[in-house]
């Protein structure tokens, strides 16, 4: 709702940095503005009306590194595009994370040793964390991105059992529990 105000918003605010949003609020009310106060300042304390593009959070960093770039709002994409370009370390890590992905999307386990060793040879160090963690269960990380198989059906079965025994606590004795879980 704010956005299509956003160029006064900026002007005003390069031409009075100190300008309470209690007038800027006023002004675009004048313009059409129906929304509230709180979103206004919302908006304001986002940094979405200032000119120059401010950094992004670190969670807000770590989402569009970890999304599929075909996924993401334009804006974001060149926002992170250009932090790309600036930071050497910051496509180091992208080009990393995407290529792990590959190997999880394609189930490609075999290639996993090719990634961490090129891993090991970048100055990441909280990937080499990450490395440290996948070598020491290596064959069952290497299973687990090449077999078809998941022992995810066993698990939905293990939390609807403990999920209902949560439920009967305190209320009854096993042979409920047990009739509930066969009828579950």
């Amino acid at each position: 709702m704010v956005d299509p105000y956003r160029d006064h918003l900026r002007r005003r605010r390069g031409d009075e940095p100190g300008i309470a949003v209690t007038r800027l609020l006023a002004e675009i009310r004048e313009l059409g503005y129906t929304g509230s106060a709180n979103l206004l300042v919302r908006y304001l304390n986002q940094g979405r009306a200032d000119a120059e593009r401010i950094p992004p959070s670190p969670r807000r960093l770590v989402g569009w590194l970890m999304s599929r770039p075909d996924n993401l709002v334009d804006e974001h994409r060149s926002h992170l595009d250009d932090l790309l370009a600036v930071c050497p370390h910051l496509t180091t890590l992208n080009q990393r994370i995407h290529e792990f992905a590959g190997l999880l999307t394609h189930r490609r386990g075999q290639d996993l040793d090719t990634w961490m060793t090129t891993v090991d040879n970048d100055d990441l160090p909280a990937l080499h964390a990450f490395i440290h963690g996948l070598r020491m269960d290596l064959p069952a990380v290497v299973a687990g991105l090449t077999l078809p198989y998941s022992n995810g059906p066993i698990e939905g079965a293990n939390t609807k059992v403990k999920l209902l025994k949560r439920q009967m606590y305190g209320r009854a004795e096993f042979p409920l529990l047990r009739q509930r879980i066969l009828l579950a």
